[in-house]
């Protein structure tokens, strides 16, 4: 039987006298893919954030595991801003060997010569891919992604959530995963949450992604569809 990985109760953030997330309870199982669905402004990244200690909060936050890994959101992370080293140089800030880094590397399908490589002379697609190395790198038993694919072509975004469906099924890993993208619930989630500031919903994608929950969520003039692929 799958045991608790995370623990949240009547979590409560307020950033500038804002009140960002209100009252958010819920909890994730070892192994478990949770899907963060909302609008922008919604309180996803936040949420994220509080989860790893960057932000106060009220309410109740426990972790059964201090091996998390973090990938924000790409507009968090500029290639202009980090520092001119080669790749090589960069992962060794994580204290791994280089041996473990290679094949992470390949694991997430880069070629380990690209370690010699900088920043500047990778495709949007790969830059993504080796932000998921870093994440994986020393090997963390939860990962959690914000918006993993924004930036990237519709091609190039199949090809991450498929990497990183794969990387779950061969790592029994837990993930949670910031996403806009409906469609990749019902391919990926075993439990979504639906935030608007508040926990509009929280379950199975199949019992709580109901039109009347999503136009809480969205507002109207939404259209979606379920997936059937197994």
């Amino acid at each position: 039987m799958a045991v608790d990985i995370l623990r949240v109760k009547n979590l409560n953030v307020e950033l500038d006298g804002l009140e960002i997330i209100k009252d958010l309870t819920f909890e994730v199982k070892e192994k478990e893919v949770l899907i963060i669905l909302g609008p922008n402004g919604a309180g996803k990244t936040t949420l994220l954030r509080t989860l790893l200690g960057f932000l106060p909060y009220r309410g109740e936050i426990w972790w059964g595991t201090r091996n998390i890994g973090y990938l924000p959101p790409q507009e968090l992370i500029q290639r202009r801003d980090l520092p001119p080293l080669s790749i090589e140089e960069f992962f060794k800030f994580k204290r791994v060997p280089l041996v473990q880094i290679q094949k992470t590397m390949v694991l997430v399908g880069l070629d380990s010569s690209l370690l010699r490589r900088r920043y500047g002379t990778f495709s949007t697609g790969q830059f993504q891919r080796l932000l998921i190395a870093w994440a994986l790198v020393d090997e963390p038993s939860v990962l959690l992604f914000d918006e993993p694919t924004s930036g990237i072509d519709i091609g190039g975004q199949e090809t991450i959530y498929s990497l990183l469906h794969k990387l779950w099924k061969e790592r029994s890993l837990t993930i949670l995963l910031v996403t806009h993208d409906l469609n990749i619930v019902w391919e990926h989630a075993n439990n979504v949450l639906c935030l608007n500031k508040l926990n509009v919903c929280y379950g199975k994608p199949k019992a709580v992604l109901t039109p009347e929950n999503l136009e809480k969520i969205y507002g109207t003039g939404l259209k979606y569809y379920e997936h059937t692929h197994e």
